[in-house]
């Protein structure tokens, strides 16, 4: 009985031995795992960190890429540039620029012949319907006490300034209203000579007609230009942006 009771009390302490060993490990497993998941979680957390500061410091490199990109554009000129408008075609503006350089030599030819008391070259003098002299030399000739040679002298003067190519292209409107309202007036005074030449001298002079076809003509091309252009010509025209220049900071595609 007695054995029997020793041999179970050593085999109560081993059992209990190995229970302890057995929860001692198990503490020591479950300590070294929440060590490991610290380990991890403190890595994790690093990582995390680190990810941050280099997403801010990414977003920080591209404002500063950014910035320097448009610095780069502003110190090259990649700003794009509207340029000045061109205005109505250019056959126009040479056109009407011509025309109105050959009304102020024929104006000038007149006035000279005026006060000179010249014959016209290449004007007949008779009695028919072309009479240069009898034209120039009537009471119709002046009107309001000036010389017609010097209104249409005046008139053309200002006819070669806002018929150039540079008026053309002006995008102030008072300048294309000037042009209009100088050629509405030129028209109605061309009207009224033509009329005088027919109807009260009964002659017409080959160079004051030239003058009335150049007048003329240069009307309907302004009339064009405004059913075209508008009354800003210069304005109205369609404006392109320039493209822009590249950098070395611009992203290479792939």
């Amino acid at each position: 009985m007695t054995a029997s009771k020793s041999s179970r009390a050593r085999n109560a302490r081993s059992g209990a031995q190995a229970a302890a060993a057995r929860n001692g490990t198990a503490v020591k497993s479950g300590t070294a795992a929440k060590a490991g998941a610290g380990v991890r979680t403190a890595a994790g957390n690093g990582g995390a960190s680190r990810n941050g500061a280099a997403t801010r410091n990414g977003g920080n490199g591209q404002l500063r890429n950014g910035a320097g990109r448009g610095s780069a554009a502003r110190r090259a000129g990649d700003v794009p540039v509207t340029p000045i408008a061109p205005g109505p075609a250019l056959w126009l503006q040479i056109t009407t620029f011509a025309l109105a350089l050959a009304g102020l030599g024929v104006s000038i030819y007149l006035t000279i012949a005026h006060f000179t008391e010249s014959t016209l070259a290449g004007c007949s003098e008779t009695k028919g319907l072309v009479n240069c002299t009898k034209v120039t030399t009537s009471a119709q000739s002046y009107v309001f006490g000036i010389p017609v040679a010097v209104l249409g002298l005046a008139f053309y003067l200002f006819a070669v300034v806002i018929m150039s190519p540079w008026a053309w292209r002006a995008a102030r409107r008072e300048i294309h209203l000037l042009r209009i309202a100088s050629l509405v007036v030129g028209i109605g005074f061309v009207l009224y000579l033509l009329y005088a030449e027919l109807f009260l001298i009964g002659s017409i002079c080959l160079y004051c007609t030239s003058v009335h076809v150049i007048t003329f003509v240069l009307f309907v091309l302004t009339m064009l230009a405004v059913a075209g252009w508008g009354l800003r010509p210069g304005a109205a025209w369609p404006q392109k942006l320039t493209p822009r220049r590249k950098t070395s900071a611009d992203p290479v595609s792939a």
